[in-house]
């Protein structure tokens, strides 16, 4: 062909269309079969695919959009070429594609496919031949299946064998003498912007112009040269018109203010699904899981698909999209990254034969059945009901029912079609006359919106009263209006009904800006560090929100659009912002000066988009007045002779006069789109940098990170290593998300635990962290399900686990049977007191059954969470997953070569990843099944040097936890251990040990209690070191002992790796031995570290009430424990305190407390004035009713747990700031306490007094166990 140019670069963006294609069959290579589209042999010829081939494109090539021959030629005809007879339907058909390229840009094509006459006589024959052979083949197969079975032995005697094969001829048959045969062709234009119903009138008149009996007016050379060469883009805002070959076409682009172009129409995606799947099926958009769209239409895939991806604005799908997935591509179904694919279902397969990879995380939607199919668990979008309500409100002015319409079959498509033409002539649409419409009659059955009402109803969500106003019935006019009226509403429901789901995003991210963090100081910076840079305070943003939106936008705020949508965000400090941002950053602003109200109030009050006139307004009147017109098609200066017009048939056409443009069209040459102009300043400013372009583009797909580097699959080359290269990509992908992962889901869940000890602040909060944890278990799902050989269930994790399970159990049960002979003693865990707890075994196939003797969950994936969620909390994650592929037979069996699961050093390098979990405690497991039954046991440790390992009285425990206590329970007699099963107590807390004082030998010193979960395997220590007995001690029958987690069994075993220490610490036995009678063995703290104690005590406090509620841990601890403000102010009684043995018998602070008691009883109290007087009389009676509550309570506490008690209600009811001042005032004071005493200290009191009063503001709740029985 001659010419390959094109005009200058400064044209190229601006022209309406890039190339005009024309695809069919090529005579000279005849018949070829198509093998990649799968298709079988058993088919007769006429159903079979063959290959098509691009039989001419004009221009040759564009720079700026090279032209891609395998991708156009595959998406023209994604089946191949198609034959029929006379006898089948031939009717033309429209589809259109889109091609994704590298850099994120898209190409749209759209495609008219028709039928021509097969003039080849080489093509006729070779199609009876085929005929012959297969009428051959299905003959001998008759005639084999006959002589086997008896019945159609007789059958076919009775008709005798020529009759069947006749009959099977004449249905499935080509007899070149009696049969006209026909074969696909396709026209295509290939556009920038996807002016989609402009296309298609150009190429239906084009259609028309070869199969009517005149022929055209000018020759097609000239439509076609006019389209691609002087047609140019509309200007943003303004509408242009051009001509077909019958009759003018307007198109219009949106003005740079207003919402991205779309053409494809909103009325079709909300028809073919319904409103409620709809919002379903755009949720899981927004969540970026695997979209797989199946229907019979390919027009149909690329209309729900586009139209989905434009209702995202202001984001943008960043993975996989390909709408159309041609038959020779179905092995991307098994990319393990989230995609929106389409896929042609064949007639007559229904859902049940197709076999897809991986279910756990797939949204199946089957447009033609009106049916989806979602993944298990995922958040619903905010206010849902009320985003419903409002759409429907827009669907019935349109007259559009919310439940869609079920009967979009092809059949019932082309009859409403015929009907509508006429209804466009009769310039009422169709519609009862305005006034005669009662909508709430129309709408007295309506489902959905009866079941939204009902629903809101229930839920107390308040409706406005439905405003439906009658359909928008266009005024007659004498004037017939430029563009149809069906297609100018189409364009005015697509408006409003983006602008009520962008204004949803508009209210829900007002402020967004204020939680963007900018930290570099230039791009080149920005690019070369993206990875490690935080650019958005998460944490802050979603404290801000309102509760019931946390669900669905702390796993929103995870995604890679978002993610791509604040770098946008930042690269505009440096470059032209995106236009999707500006449109959405001007809407931001509109918001800010009509709302008077402080952006950061959050409310979660639905407000209504009020924008649906003005945009409608706006489309319609660039629609009326056109604002430009393109040149008129012209005589070409042509060869004559040549392309004769022949009716039914595509004439050959010339090329070199469509091989390049007019050179004096200069008139809109240098009008470059924004677009383009940022493209050459992206260039200039990387040459600027100065980096080679392979450095640069691997900084740009750093920095735009994971599962963007393949936004489509490479359409052109399908050899082997191609698709192998494919799948390296996918697992490198793999590998760095779980890199990415594990590390978000370290470096937070460290810094939540560096704060716990004081260092730097918290940013996680228990939601964040469910959300990590789910898109963890959705990463091993889909690394699980790369490669798979056959797909057994929905979780491809589980499926492997459950094979597993077999394995080892079989052979488990093999080495029972031959070790039976052999008893085997239980290894235990010897404590410093020579009383053990049982050891734990590390067992995987344990854990599982755990997990599937739980019967609250019901499928497999759920299984699969819950088994990664207990692997996670056990630190046995990365350990069991080495095990289970360990297994290299079984992983064989169940994966191809190219799998992640068998590349070796990948996937050693991801164990890896996990192994670094193991460095932070999760409570994933235990927070989330927080109703299931869970085994415990519990051990008592004696402290044998010093007392009898068994008392003779009768022991009893009770032990606590966040989500609730067992309730008293006794412990067998001359027992020290014990099992017990009862609901998930949560964290452990407390435990409330002691007896009933009966026997000889009852007094008895208490090391420790061990309790521990047998599922998770954690294990909580609550140190004693204490006597229980009358007359021992401070005299205690009970006491209440603190938790702290004790670092598990396998953490020793894998070298602890850096270790935090454990969030919980309780007292330990020396500080209580240290204050009670063991007192001289321990160097006692001075003032100083007393005055810092306090401090610190009361400081936890502060922070715990600072945190989000679902962060704050145990305040328990933070009362009772080791540091716990308990601790301190005994400390502080401690000092000073003149413990000299009275005639061998202890003195405790508890016996200051009464004496103090018995001094503010008996005495009346001399004041200065009256009023502090009477104030200082009522803290008098308030501390003396404590105490003698805490004294008559029906409890056998020692006096060490009194004192606890009453620190405890002291902090709950805010008076242990008004109780300081009379003890150090009261006279006891100067008897039981040194002159140097901290109590005696006035300045030190004051101090003392004035942190306290900084726990007025809390709301302090105490857990039952440490006040049972006290009634104050």
């Amino acid at each position: 062909m001659s010419g390959s140019g094109a005009p200058g670069p400064g044209a190229a963006p601006c022209r309406f269309a890039h190339y005009f294609v024309l695809c069919g069959i090529d005579a000279e290579s005849g018949l070829e079969p198509d093998e990649l589209a799968g298709e079988n042999f058993d088919q007769s010829p006429l159903r079979r695919t063959f290959k098509s081939k691009v039989l001419a494109h004009y221009p040759q090539n564009i720079e700026w959009n090279p032209f891609d021959q395998d991708a156009v030629n595959m998406l023209c005809m994604p089946k191949g070429l198609s034959f029929r007879t006379q006898a089948d339907n031939r009717d033309p058909q429209l589809h259109s594609f889109i091609i994704t390229r590298e850099d994120g840009s898209r190409t749209y094509g759209f495609v008219l496919t028709f039928y021509e006459e097969v003039t080849s006589k080489q093509i006729c024959t070779a199609m009876q031949t085929l005929y012959q052979m297969h009428n051959a083949e299905q003959y001998s197969s008759v005639c084999a299946s006959s002589s086997c079975s008896m019945d159609s032995l007789a059958s076919s005697i009775d008709e005798g064998d020529a009759t069947s094969l006749a009959k099977l001829q004449r249905y499935n048959s080509y007899d070149i003498s009696r049969d006209t045969l026909y074969v696909s062709k396709c026209i295509c234009l290939i556009t920038p912007l996807p002016f989609m119903q402009a296309c298609k009138k150009f190429l239906i008149q084009l259609y028309k112009a070869v199969t009517s009996q005149q022929p055209p007016p000018l020759p097609l050379e000239s439509y076609i040269h006019n389209i691609l060469y002087e047609v140019p883009l509309p200007p943003p805002g303004r509408s242009l018109k051009f001509y077909g070959v019958y009759e003018p076409i307007i198109c219009q682009r949106p003005g740079p203010n207003e919402l991205p172009l779309s053409d494809y129409p909103l009325r079709e995606v909300f028809e073919l699904l319904g409103l409620e799947n709809l919002v379903q099926v755009f949720t899981c958009v927004l969540l970026e899981m695997q979209i797989l769209l199946y229907s019979q239409d390919y027009q149909r895939l690329m209309t729900v698909a586009e139209g989905i991806t434009t209702l995202l604005f202001p984001f943008q799908w960043q993975h996989v999209y390909v709408p159309i997935l041609p038959a020779s591509l179905l092995h991307f179904l098994d990319a393990p990254v989230p995609y929106l694919m389409g896929l042609q279902s064949k007639e007559g397969t229904d859902r049940s034969k197709l076999e897809l990879p991986q279910e756990a995380n797939l949204c199946f939607v089957d447009i033609d059945n009106h049916f989806i199919e979602l993944p298990e668990e995922f958040p619903q979008f905010p206010n849902k009901l009320e985003f419903i309500q409002e759409i429907s409100e827009v669907l019935l002015q349109f007259g559009i029912p919310p439940e869609g319409n079920l009967h979009c079959s092809d059949s019932a498509t082309k009859l409403k079609n015929l009907v509508l033409s006429d209804l466009v002539n009769d310039k009422k649409n169709g519609n009862i006359p305005g006034n005669a419409l009662n909508m709430y009659e129309l709408l007295k059955g309506n489902e959905t919106i009866a079941r939204l009402q009902a629903l809101a109803k229930r839920t107390g969500v308040t409706m406005e009263k439905m405003t439906i106003t009658a359909p928008l019935v266009e005024k007659e006019k004498d004037g017939k209006l430029p563009c149809e009226e069906v297609e100018l509403r189409d364009y005015k429901l697509n408006v409003q009904l983006r602008e009520v789901f962008a204004n949803r995003f508009t209210q829900m991210f007002a402020d967004y800006e204020a939680f963007v963090i900018q930290a570099a100081p230039d791009m080149e910076s920005w690019l070369t560090n993206r990875e490690q840079m935080q650019n958005f305070d998460k944490a802050s943003f979603l404290s801000d929100q309102p509760e019931p939106y946390l669900p669905f936008l702390s796993h929103f705020i995870e995604t890679q659009m978002f993610a791509t949508f604040i770098d946008n965000k930042i690269i505009s400090q440096w470059e032209e912002k995106d236009p999707f941002l500006r449109v959405f950053d001007s809407r931001i602003e509109k918001i800010r000066l009509y709302n008077v109200r402080a952006p950061a109030l959050r409310t979660s009050n639905y407000q209504k988009c009020s924008t649906l006139k003005e945009a409608a307004q706006s489309i319609e009147q660039r629609l009326l007045k056109i604002d430009h017109t393109a040149i008129h098609p012209h005589l070409l200066d042509m060869k004559i002779g040549q392309g004769k017009y022949e009716q039914g048939f595509f004439p050959k056409l010339q090329s070199d006069v469509l091989a390049t443009g007019p050179t004096n069209n200069n008139r809109w040459a240098s009008r470059s789109t924004t677009a383009q102009r940022r493209k050459d300043r992206l260039r200039q400013h990387s040459e600027h940098i100065g980096l080679d372009n392979d450095l640069r583009e691997k900084y740009m797909q750093e920095a735009r990170s994971l599962g963007k580097n393949l936004r489509q699959p490479k359409l052109s080359d399908l050899s082997p290593a191609v698709i192998a290269q494919t799948n390296w990509k996918f697992v490198e992908g793999l590998l760095k998300e779980c890199r990415m992962k594990t590390k978000r889901m370290l470096v937070e869940k460290m810094g939540h635990e560096a704060v716990e000890l004081g260092h730097g602040e918290a940013n996680i909060t228990g939601l964040e962290e469910n959300t990590l944890i789910a898109s963890l278990c959705d990463l091993l799902e889909r690394i699980w399900s790369h490669g798979l050989q056959v797909k057994q269930g929905k979780s491809a994790l589980w499926s492997h686990l459950l094979q597993y399970q077999e394995r080892e159990e079989k052979q488990e049960h093999s080495a029972e049977l031959f070790s039976a002979g052999f008893a085997v003693g239980t290894e235990r865990r010897k404590s410093d007191t020579g009383i053990t707890l049982p050891t734990l075994r590390v067992s995987l196939i344990q854990d599982m059954r755990h997990v599937q003797n739980m019967s609250e969950i019901k499928t497999d994936v759920g299984r699969a969470r819950a088994w990664i969620r207990l692997s996670l909390e056990k630190k046995l994650l990365s350990q069991h997953l080495k095990q289970l592929l360990s297994n290299q037979a079984l992983a064989k069996k169940l994966y191809k070569r190219y799998a992640f699961l068998r590349c070796e050093e990948e996937r050693e390098q991801f164990l890896y990843h996990l192994l670094s979990l193991n460095a932070v405690d999760y409570f994933c497991f235990t927070s989330v099944f927080t109703t299931i039954m869970i085994p415990y046991r519990s051990v008592i440790i004696p402290i044998k040097k010093l007392s009898n390992a068994i008392t003779t009285s009768n022991p009893w425990i009770c032990v606590s936890g966040e989500l609730g206590d067992t309730g008293v329970m006794q412990i067998p007699k001359n027992h020290l251990e014990m099992t017990f099963e009862c609901q998930n107590l949560g964290k452990l807390t407390t435990v409330q040990i002691g007896h009933d004082n009966s026997g000889l030998l009852a007094k008895w010193l208490v090391d420790c209690v061990m309790v521990r979960n047998e599922i998770t395997g954690h294990t909580y220590k609550f140190p004693c070191g204490r006597w229980l007995g009358k007359g021992v001690d401070d005299g205690s029958l009970e006491r209440i002992l603190i938790g702290e987690l004790v670092s598990s069994t396998s953490d020793e075993e894998l070298g602890k790796q850096c270790r935090t220490p454990p969030q919980q610490k309780s007292p330990t036995t020396a500080r209580r031995l240290s204050i009670t009678s063991l007192t001289g063995k321990n160097t006692k703290p001075n003032a100083g570290q007393i005055q810092e104690g306090i401090g610190e005590a009361v400081n936890n406090i502060v922070k715990h009430f600072h945190k989000p509620e679902k962060e704050r841990g145990s305040l328990t601890i933070l009362l009772c424990g080791e540091n716990g403000l308990v601790a301190a102010l005994e400390q502080v009684f401690h000092h000073g305190f003149k413990s000299a043995r009275i005639f061998h018998k202890n003195v405790f602070i508890w016996d200051f407390i009464e004496k103090a008691v018995a001094y503010f009883e008996t005495t009346d109290q001399i004041g200065d004035n009256e009023e502090a007087l009477l104030l200082q009389r009522s803290s008098c009676k308030t501390f003396c009713r404590y105490v003698n509550a805490i004294n008559t309570a029906p409890r056998n506490i020692g006096k060490d747990g009194k004192f606890q008690i009453l620190v405890c209600l002291g902090t709950r009811d805010h008076l242990l700031a008004q109780w300081i001042p009379l003890l150090a005032e009261c006279p006891p004071i100067t008897r039981m306490y040194e002159e140097n005493a901290l109590l005696r200290d006035r300045m030190t009191v004051n101090s003392l007094i004035r942190v306290l009063q900084t726990l007025q503001d809390f709301n302090i709740i105490l857990e039952g166990s440490l006040i049972k029985g006290v009634d104050v």
